[in-house]
Order: structure tokens, then sequence, then C-alpha cells
């Protein structure tokens, strides 16, 4: 980001601290601020949800990553303007489980912690909007022990030979949770980054 010339603040010990410091100093300097559900960036990730169905109509379900909802919504838009029927299923992890409450409980429902090493899911505080859409339109919300994601990157490696941060090994730690679900049945998941520092990709791999 510094590289392109962008003035790059850290803030806070986790995202949310994070978003409510960006939030009052978009007020404060009186700056445009673009939020992790804006309108813009959900229909920039559903365009990856398009080619993705574009490529593979006929799937049964896909599994998707839960960080604050603009990937599983922006799929979940795709599904819809494509007339398609595959079960859309969102994943987070244990330690930061408010969008598996908030889905269980039909309206939003805070953590008191993100706890997780997988920091694309690290949400304590669920985005009203988004949640209102999955209630609407997803099948349902799968949590994921931080041991199970960590298999899941070291499956993405060995199987596949890609790199996966957490939140992006996250969808197949969901599907092999519930594999015996599947069987005969065709699948996509969502490997959304690999955005994993050395040292901890290293340790990971070596359990």
């Amino acid at each position: 980001m510094r590289a392109f010339g962008v003035e790059l603040i850290e803030h806070g010990s986790d995202y949310q601290e994070a978003r409510e410091f960006a939030d009052a100093k978009a007020v404060a300097d009186k700056l445009v601020f673009l939020g992790p559900y804006a309108p813009l960036l959900v229909n920039g990730v559903a365009s990856y949800g398009l080619e993705f169905f574009r490529k593979c109509d006929d799937l049964d379900a896909v599994y998707v990553p839960i960080g604050m909802g603009s990937g599983i919504c922006g799929m979940i838009a795709a599904r819809e303007a494509l007339g398609l029927k595959t079960q859309i299923i969102g994943v987070v992890a244990e330690e930061a489980p408010c969008y598996a409450l908030s889905f269980n409980a039909g309206k939003p429902i805070s953590s008191n912690s993100a706890n997780t090493f997988a920091d694309g899911l690290a949400c304590r505080v669920p985005e009203p909007s988004s949640l209102q859409v999955m209630l609407n339109y997803a099948e349902r919300v799968v949590t994921v022990s931080e041991s199970e994601i960590k298999a899941a990157m070291r499956h993405y490696f060995t199987d596949t030979h890609n790199v996966a941060e957490g939140a992006g090994a996250a969808a197949l730690a969901g599907l092999l949770k519930e594999r015996d679900r599947w069987g005969g049945r065709k699948v996509g998941l969502v490997l959304s980054g690999g955005n994993i520092d050395r040292n901890l990709y290293q340790e990971i791999l070596a359990i």
C-alpha cells in the first residue's frame, strides 16, 4: 500500500477497533469512508461470483468464508442473477462466531472477541445489511475450529500446491467438516487469499 503512495495507519488490537477509528477519522477529516459492505465493494466482489458460476453452473453447493459479508453476498447476487439453485453456505471461525450466532438468531449478535489467527474472519460486530442478505438467501453458516482451518491450509498446499491464508482455507475446512453430506455431488469452494506470514505458515505446515 505504501509503495502506491497510500498513507497507511495501523490502529487497534482487532478489526473492530480499526473500523471504529476509521469511522471517526473519516468524520473528523471530512473523508468519504468506504466500509466493508459498500455497494462498490460488493459489486466488485460479485464479479468473481459471476465468473465462477458461468464456468460451473451445475454445482449443488458453494462454501464461502465470511468476514463482513461482501464475499458471500456477492456470490449470492451472482447466483440470483443467473437463476441458479446452488446452495450457498457461509463459513466462520469458532473464535469469531458473530455471523453464525446472528444467522441462527435471525438478528445481529456481537461476540466479545474475535481471537482467530484467520484475520480475514476476525470480526466481532456483524454488518446488518449483509446479515439480512444471508438470512434471506444463504443456506446456513458453519463454524470451524482453528485446527480445522490449519488442516485445510495444509490440504491446499499438499494436494493442490496453493498457498491459502486462514480465511482463504476456511471454506475447505467447512466442506471437510460436512463432507458426509456431499457424497456423489458437486461442491465448489472459494479460496479468497494467500496473505499469510512466512513464519506462521511454516509453523502450520510443520504440524
